[in-house]
């Protein structure tokens, strides 16, 4: 597992870190033609060789950076088909960890991916995708009476409101299987300092009264679900 740690540093460090926003612009105009695309895959190995520190790795260290230039040179020429430039961004990243895993295991590849599923806190997993989306449109559900009485007249960012519940009831998870229950009334507080001055230049009750229910609900969700995770 160290080692594959070390390859996911060097791969972290090598596509944020020593990957300037010239080269990556440099990139999608000129794509395979990009003489910064191979530069970035170069310092990529080189990042390998130095934390592997072992020279009869090389092998392995030139895999990994041959197939970081050709999952790169893929998603330069396909991310045109995505709607949401953030898939093909997202595929490429899942992309190039795989590789790092397979070149780590390939000697007991299938019984280590089978480990590795059989070892998971299933609950755990459970309870997070619960406070996600399926705990956002059970409050738009239960609310959903409600929000057709509140009149905003203030425009916000699109599903703001729903990102912002996602992760307040993800912190909330956390901080009740961690034992640190002080840390939720803290978030409580933060998130009322930040609604108090919407809430007073608007002087609307009913919005601050649905704020609050949805609040409350929010954190009841979240917490119920941490607490059938710890029982």
């Amino acid at each position: 597992m160290i080692l594959f740690v070390k390859l996911l540093l060097a791969h972290l460090i090598g596509d944020f870190m020593l990957q300037p926003l010239k080269w990556v612009i440099h990139k999608e105009a000129n794509k395979a033609g990009s003489k910064y695309l191979y530069l970035h895959v170069i310092i990529h190995f080189l990042l390998y060789m130095l934390v592997l520190w072992d020279a009869s790795l090389w092998w392995m260290a030139l895999i990994i950076a041959g197939s970081h230039l050709i999952i790169d040179i893929l998603k330069l020429y396909v991310t045109h088909f995505f709607r949401h430039k953030n898939i093909p961004f997202f595929l490429d990243q899942l992309l190039h960890i795989l590789v790092i895993y397979a070149c780590c295991f390939y000697k007991e590849l299938p019984e280590h991916t089978i480990k590795l599923f059989q070892d998971l806190d299933w609950p755990l997993i459970v309870a997070i995708v619960f406070v996600t989306s399926p705990s956002a449109i059970i409050m738009g559900r239960l609310l959903e009476g409600m929000s057709n009485q509140i009149e905003t007249n203030h425009k916000s960012l699109p599903n703001a409101g729903k990102y912002i519940g996602i992760i307040e009831r993800l912190f909330v998870l956390v901080f009740i299987i961690i034992g640190r229950w002080e840390a939720i009334g803290l978030l409580i507080t933060a998130k009322s300092v930040f609604r108090f001055n919407d809430l007073k230049e608007t002087n609307n009750r009913k919005l601050t009264e649905y704020i609050l229910i949805g609040t409350l609900v929010s954190f009841g969700l979240a917490i119920l679900t941490g607490l059938i995770y710890t029982m």
